[in-house]
């Protein structure tokens, strides 16, 4: 299965950064859209992928795919989380100008200091989301509510991501969008969304 969500992460998120932030660019130069290698990836687009990959192994070995989702969802913010502290490895998705004493300059981000948004990321998406999983996923009959812990992990991810984006620097071939909301919070809102109608439905899913 691990090669199955490999794949569906780097499918789904090029396939979502090629939709969801630079589609006129792809439209005109649609064969760079397979160029993986010079970068360009979208979280929303991997969930996507990933979610795509768990149906499709379930269905052919004949699994309950919300079953693997709701362990998949218990361990993906530890990914999250190694994955934003290797943005802030890499100098890339820094934050926002800022006089917090929290900022620092960033190689290709200017000479002010800039919110280190990849470590709240880290933090918010990662770290907080993850024991917040544990705890629900220690409970007695948590995993028997088939959805539940997917539906905790939308929902977590739907309000983590909305508020770093508010110290995170918006792409800069997209900038602000209405009322200056991102892109980034703009598709949070679905996913959280999918998760409060899992946590809904979930009462209605206990495996025997």
């Amino acid at each position: 299965f691990i090669v199955w969500a490999t794949l569906g992460v780097v499918l789904g998120g090029r396939f979502g950064y090629v939709v969801f932030y630079k589609a006129d660019y792809f439209l005109a130069h649609p064969l760079e859209a397979f160029a993986v290698w010079q970068g360009g990836m979208s979280f929303h687009g991997g969930l996507l992928g990933v979610i795509f990959s768990i149906w499709l192994f379930s269905r052919l070995r004949n699994y309950s795919w919300i079953a693997i989702g709701d362990i998949v969802a218990c361990t993906a913010p530890i990914g999250l989380c190694l994955g934003r502290i290797a943005n802030f490895i890499n100098g890339e998705l820094y934050g926002r100008v800022t006089d917090s004493p929290l900022g620092m300059v960033f190689p290709g981000g200017g000479p002010l200091p800039r919110h280190p948004s990849q470590l709240y990321q880290a933090a918010l998406e990662g770290l907080i989301l993850f024991l917040i999983l544990a705890w629900f996923a220690s409970r007695p009959g948590a995993f028997e509510r088939r959805g539940f812990l997917s539906g905790v992990f939308l929902v977590g991810y739907g309000v983590a991501r909305p508020i770093a984006e508010f110290f995170r620097e918006p792409d800069a071939h997209i900038g602000f969008l209405a009322l200056g909301t991102t892109m980034g919070q703009l598709l949070s809102l679905p996913l959280f969304a999918l998760g409060i109608w899992l946590i809904v439905t979930s009462r209605k899913n206990v495996s025997p």
